[in-house]
């Protein structure tokens, strides 16, 4: 039977990392920036630097005067929307894997084998961990971007799926890595996905 985990996470709380172990100790696929071109080959209007430029972020001049039965004239990030849900399924149809972001979560939320995870941490903790990962970065420059990353996640899952982006109730686990420590997250989520 296939397995799905989708792991939605906030920046910096080590969401990516546990994807990628997740998906080692499984031997199964994963499926992170990698989804993007996976995302470009679907759609056929859409080269991957487009894809690129709008991953995970609503373009603030989104507006509702577009037609909605109007394709090509909708905002680009519409566009992605549509080639991505396409991408995840076809992915999830198909295969046992490991997809972190994109709303993988609410794209997959038929599937019954799917196991939906977040990943949150306390910023100061995101902070530090991901200090010591861009040791060129300025501090206040690397708070603001933590920040930024969240808040354009947090538009784009509202935008997209009309939920909130940290609500407990989108997921079937949540997990606080500055609490529990990468290393046991991964545990739990090893454990969960033997339930599934």
């Amino acid at each position: 039977m296939r397995k799905i985990i989708t792991i939605s996470r906030q920046f910096g709380a080590g969401g990516g990392e546990l994807g990628r172990r997740t998906a080692d100790a499984l031997g199964i696929p994963l499926y992170n920036k990698d989804l993007i071109l996976c995302t470009a080959k679907a759609s056929a209007g859409l080269t991957p630097a487009q894809v690129r430029k709008w991953d995970e972020r609503v373009p603030t001049s989104f507006g509702l005067t577009q037609s909605l039965f109007d394709f090509y004239n909708r905002p680009l990030s519409d566009k992605l929307w549509e080639a991505q849900v396409k991408a995840i399924r076809e992915i999830a149809d198909h295969e046992s894997c490991v997809i972190v972001g994109r709303n993988a979560d609410f794209i997959l939320r038929e599937f019954d084998h799917c196991l939906r995870v977040f990943v949150h941490a306390d910023f100061e903790w995101r902070f530090e961990r991901m200090r010591g990962m861009m040791e060129d970065t300025e501090p206040e420059k690397l708070r603001a971007n933590i920040k930024a990353v969240d808040k354009a996640r947090s538009a784009y899952c509202t935008h997209y799926t009309g939920r909130h982006y940290a609500d407990a109730t989108n997921y079937d686990l949540t997990l606080c890595t500055s609490l529990l420590g990468i290393d046991f997250a991964l545990e739990e989520i090893l454990r969960a996905t033997e339930r599934i």
